[in-house]
């Protein structure tokens, strides 16, 4: 059976206020990259019509390891994005995962894995929202103030 990751997503980079959205997920360990990348878009409520990455680093600044580097290719690649996420975890010491979505507006989230996993529940649908805070990021504020 396999094991469950337990994740906390937050809001990150020059974008983070005290209000910030923040949410803690249960997720299957063999899920992929590309999977959390979904499961972002559906929390925050975004559309999947830009690039993205995911990168690890000590902070937001500072680029280490990256999956899904778009520069491979002029539309991007998401071959990295399927390594499964038991591969990824447990990062290097003080380490973080980012997830960065649209370049332009750069939107950064940062992603860390709590300590215990556990195993699946048969019955559960994954991933599965435990909790959440703060506001949600409104991607387009502009359309959002004129409907």
């Amino acid at each position: 059976m396999p094991m469950i990751l337990t994740l906390d997503i937050k809001l990150s980079g020059w974008r983070m206020t005290k209000d910030s959205w923040s949410a803690r997920v249960e997720v299957i360990e063999n899920s992929t990259l590309a999977e959390l990348h979904s499961t972002i878009l559906r929390l925050v409520g975004f559309d999947d019509d830009h690039l993205h990455g995911f990168f690890t680093g000590r902070n937001w600044r500072g680029r280490k390891t990256c999956f899904g580097e778009p520069a491979d290719t002029p539309w991007g690649s998401n071959e990295g994005e399927e390594v499964p996420l038991g591969k990824v975890f447990p990062l290097p010491n003080r380490h973080k995962l980012f997830y960065h979505f649209d370049f332009g507006d750069d939107w950064l989230f940062e992603i860390s894995r709590r300590p215990n996993a556990k195993e699946s529940d048969r019955n559960a649908e994954y991933p599965k929202l435990l909790h959440e805070k703060g506001l949600r990021p409104i991607q387009y504020p502009c359309e959002h103030d004129e409907g």
